[in-house]
């Protein structure tokens, strides 16, 4: 459910990106001294690199899409017929093996990960980044205003956009993140995906607050730390703020959740005197954490090659893990990861301690949340929509409690949009490797399906 900077997404990001450590270096054929840029030709997610030779056995490497700038490579050699380097800390024994092709002035080769090839290429010519055409760009046919506010003892900070000739006073959207650290865009892989809604919900006539996570941008606090109970208050905080400007309908203001934000948009709307006019899922966990956890773990270490004994040992562990957290002792869960991840070999051990190492009142909080309750208490309109290939949260884990559990309520809409990701991305495998690769933020089926609910249920269309 984690995605970006989060570590549910970082544990899958790196069983196919590499990160480099260095050694020392010595004189360089002028050949292949210098820059190369290229991109490991993972299949449907292209992984751009670039790899700056400095020295014999010496070298540094740029990864965009991990936000990597200048980090020394390891075991390089750098010679005309021979240029090679290797990754030994990340799963699968990483390493590339290639050779200069001077009639193209090109180094080409195979980079081998985890009993896999892909062909990477690299060229003196920097490869540019992904398009990226449906990102909006100022001047905005809309008002965009930085905002802050209070929420308990920090401050929240985040952008109100509102149409500019639209009567008021305007329904609004409050538009709540995914897990980790995210920024009022939702930034990730290049793509600004609560960027592009702010912009499409604006345009059709609504006012949309987006803001930064704890610790994040101008927001205070520290999201580690955090619990739901502080994270439900930064939600009513804004809330609070949009009730007291003039131009924004108090009794036509919903939320909009967006993976983990379909955990805490529930919790919020449940409640009858936050007064929430409306609800939107988008690819919203439907079952505990605990059971995110569980599938993820299984499907990781499938993915990684784990043998049917290493697997039923890790979810033993994680069931383990997971209850420590859930009865709120994280010494002892920090303990039990420590001692099972280094029993693990290293390719498994860093798919596991992606997810096992965060040992927080966050995490816990997202471990032990049971969404069903707060689901099942919804008496508004509530639309609740799922890509057909997202991985993180997989409408066959999820879609069918989605509909259970939202069957009491008045106006319940669940649906399973085709081919899509975690992000409604157009997709291949769904994996979040694909993520940056793709040139579309959001599919425009999933844009006009919220914003065809909404005209139905908010603006009488």
């Amino acid at each position: 459910m984690r995605h970006g900077r989060g570590a549910l997404l970082v544990a899958v990001l790196s069983m196919l990106v590499p990160v480099f450590a260095g050694c020392p270096g010595s004189a360089v054929d002028d050949r292949v001294r210098g820059q190369w840029h290229g991109a490991i030709e993972v299949p449907g997610a292209p992984v751009v690199v670039a790899v700056d030779l400095t020295g014999r056995h010496s070298g540094r490497i740029d990864i965009p899409a991990e936000k990597v700038a200048d980090r020394a490579l390891a075991g390089v050699v750098a010679e005309p017929e021979r240029v090679e380097f290797g990754v030994p800390d990340v799963p699968g024994d990483a390493r590339f093996a290639g050779r200069l092709d001077e009639s193209a002035d090109a180094i080409v080769g195979d980079f081998r990960q985890a009993g896999h090839s892909f062909g990477l290429r690299l060229n003196r010519r920097p490869v540019g980044p992904p398009a990226r055409p449906q990102q909006p760009a100022p001047p905005y046919p809309y008002i965009s205003e930085d905002v802050s506010y209070p929420s308990g003892g920090i401050t929240v900070a985040g952008t109100l956009t509102r149409p500019a000739a639209a009567p008021a006073p305007l329904p609004a959207v409050v538009l709540i993140g995914g897990s980790g650290p995210q920024d009022r865009n939702e930034e990730i892989a290049g793509h600004k995906p609560f960027l592009l809604l702010a912009d499409t919900l604006t345009r059709a006539g609504y006012a949309v607050l987006r803001t930064d996570d704890r610790g994040v941008g101008g927001t205070g606090g520290n999201l580690n730390q955090a619990n739901y109970t502080d994270l439900t208050g930064d939600v009513e905080a804004g809330l609070r703020f949009l009730r007291e400007r003039p131009e924004i309908d108090s009794g036509r203001i919903g939320l909009l959740g967006h993976s983990e934000g379909g955990y805490l948009a529930p919790l919020v709307a449940a409640r009858p005197e936050t007064g929430i006019a409306f609800t939107i899922l988008m690819a919203a966990p439907a079952v505990p954490g605990t059971d995110i956890v569980l599938a993820h773990g299984r499907r990781t270490f499938t993915e990684a090659g784990a043998t049917p004994g290493q697997l039923d040992t890790h979810l033993a562990f994680l069931r383990d893990w997971t209850a420590a957290l859930r009865a709120g002792r994280l010494t002892r869960a920090a303990r039990l990861s420590e001692t099972y991840n280094r029993t693990l070999p290293k390719d498994l051990r860093t798919i596991s301690e992606a997810l096992t190492g965060e040992n927080t009142p966050y995490m816990a909080a997202l471990v032990s949340h049971d969404p069903a309750p707060a689901l099942s208490a919804l008496r508004i309109p509530v639309l609740a929509f799922f890509g057909s290939k997202d991985v993180q949260v997989p409408p066959a884990q999820h879609a069918q409690p989605m509909r259970d559990l939202l069957g009491a309520g008045p106006d319940a809409t669940v649906t399973v949009l085709d081919g899509l990701n975690h992000l409604m991305q157009p997709a291949g495998s769904g994996l979040p490797t694909e993520y940056e690769s793709i040139e579309t933020t959001i599919d425009p089926v999933a844009l006009d399906t919220v914003t065809g609910w909404l005209g139905v249920r908010v603006r009488g269309d």
